[in-house]
């Protein structure tokens, strides 16, 4: 299984001013980049990237493509070099602005072909086992995290989970419709179970159509989520299985010292 990780982003959440007395002097410069993959975390300060590359082996990948800035001379130096992953191909396809993720997925049209792949945010890190499952879906789908378990396993507050993408089902478990940051009162009024998309997908090359023809939303970018949701309109089905265990999310600077505890204990092998 092929594998996209989306690393074009501008940091722009990472490189708001926080608690810059927290960060170690290599996390601060990474976090002034908005470098969130290249965020050093855990006890050896490894790159956050290594430990979103090491799930991926762990779940059966063998090929990653970073989708990359023109300038990204920092990440291929690192992967190219002493942080060449054994397990685990590393391409590289260029994003040339930064006009949102379903563009990002774009990029990738020429790595991914025919064959199916995952799509992943570079600055989230999932269970093995939840990637696994992913892969071992018989077309495109994605994993559905409940309300309260992001809240209880993975440390979120309701407030910031009420951030993320609802989404919705039918009764076979199949995607029916997605609803970009909802707010706080959806999520009160849909319960603790109701159900959140943390940006895990399995696609095959019919989101590419999409993504090509999907509008600006109203934040001036072409967003995966709605290119997803005009693949469902247009017939792609997606199932969805229901997913526990953390996600660890390093998108602010705040973010940090969560993250480096939980990954403190554990040794990426990409």
């Amino acid at each position: 299984m092929k594998a996209v990780l989306l690393a074009r982003g501008l940091g722009s959440r990472m490189k708001q001013a926080g608690d810059a007395a927290a960060l170690t002097h290599g996390q601060a410069a990474a976090a002034a980049a908005g470098a969130k993959g290249m965020m050093p975390v855990g006890e050896g300060s490894r790159p956050f990237l290594d430990y979103v590359l090491s799930a991926l082996a762990d779940a059966g990948c063998t090929s990653v493509c970073l989708i990359v800035a023109p300038d990204h001379s920092d990440i291929r130096a690192y992967y190219d070099g002493p942080g060449k992953p054994r397990r685990l191909k590393i391409d590289y396809a260029i994003q040339p602005i930064a006009d949102g993720t379903a563009r990002a997925v774009l990029s990738a049209e020429s790595y991914a072909g025919d064959d199916p792949f995952l799509v992943l945010n570079s600055d989230n890190l999932y269970s093995a086992p939840v990637l696994r499952a992913l892969i071992e879906l018989d077309g495109p789908g994605l994993p559905a995290y409940e309300r309260d378990s992001l809240v209880t396993e993975s440390g979120f507050p309701l407030e910031r989970v009420a951030s993320f993408a609802a989404i919705e089902t039918d009764k076979n478990d199949y995607l029916t419709r997605i609803v970009e940051k909802p707010g706080l009162d959806y999520y009160e009024a849909a319960g603790p179970r109701a159900l959140i998309s943390m940006n895990a997908w399995r696609f095959d090359r019919r989101i590419f159509a999409a993504c090509r023809d999907v509008p600006l939303s109203s934040r001036g970018e072409h967003e995966l989520p709605e290119a997803v949701g005009l693949a469902v309109q247009r017939g792609v089905k997606f199932r969805t299985f229901r997913a526990g265990g953390a996600v660890l999310d390093l998108s602010r600077r705040s973010d940090v010292a969560l993250v480096g505890a939980r990954l403190a204990a554990v040794e990426p092998h990409p």
